[in-house]
């Protein structure tokens, strides 16, 4: 979750920017979590030991913020961590984990597009209204992933979000596609999911011609089945 939701800041189309967590769960991922982002640098690339560089503008830093700030407002949402910007020297922003209690919470549907991970916490009982719910709540449809060892529940989550995806991984992060490598595209507002790289995008680029030649015209207008009985 951590490299899918803040590599590149997050700042790429199909970065992790919800995830879905079972009760039972909760409380070790979140542990595993906190800790993790508390030891990620944010700084110049120059610095390879930095995972995180600044957003691309001041107009994406005031725009993400926008919404780390609603999130600290909240009463249906926690920042766990992060929830920092700075933008004396360069649009630096800290990598943000929320919670919410509300699985339509305005991060869970809209894209961000920025260093901010938000998490819904249901319960285990409710795995496969989670995923109807997972597939209903944005518009988006380009990337997903689900972390399981019951391959039943894989394939559960596979049917369910047949169409909440177009490209779906299982126990990966949902980025990394390498253009040319492996088919990449979505469907939904992500696009009418032709694959970029593969030669399911070449219509996009072709103009096709059909020609039909006859090798035996008719000689009346009429059809066979016009005639009388």
């Amino acid at each position: 979750m951590i490299r899918g939701a803040f590599e590149y800041q997050g700042q790429k189309c199909s970065a992790a920017s919800r995830a879905y967590i079972p009760q039972s769960l909760w409380d070790e991922i979140k542990h595993l979590l906190v800790e993790a982002l508390a030891e990620i640098k944010v700084g110049d690339v120059r610095d390879f030991s930095n995972m995180m560089n600044a957003v691309i503008d001041a107009t994406a830093f005031d725009r993400i913020m926008t919404y780390i700030e609603f999130a600290k407002e909240s009463k249906e949402a926690e920042t766990l961590a992060g929830g920092e910007g700075d933008k004396t020297e360069g649009y630096f922003i800290q990598p943000t984990l929320i919670v919410t209690t509300n699985p339509h919470f305005l991060t869970m549907e809209e894209e961000i597009f920025g260093p901010v991970l938000t998490v819904y916490v249901y319960q285990d009982e409710e795995y496969e209204y989670t995923l109807r719910l997972c597939d209903s709540t944005s518009p988006y449809a380009l990337t997903g992933a689900i972390f399981a060892r019951d391959k039943y529940a894989m394939i559960q989550a596979c049917r369910i979000l047949r169409y909440a995806a177009g490209n779906f991984y299982i126990n990966d992060k949902p980025t990394g596609a390498v253009i040319g490598q492996q088919p990449f595209g979505g469907s939904r507002a992500s696009g009418t999911n032709d694959k970029a790289g593969s030669y399911l995008n070449l219509t996009r680029w072709i103009s096709p011609r059909t020609i039909k030649e006859t090798f035996c015209p008719p000689t009346h207008y009429s059809y066979p089945f016009m005639a009388e009985e």
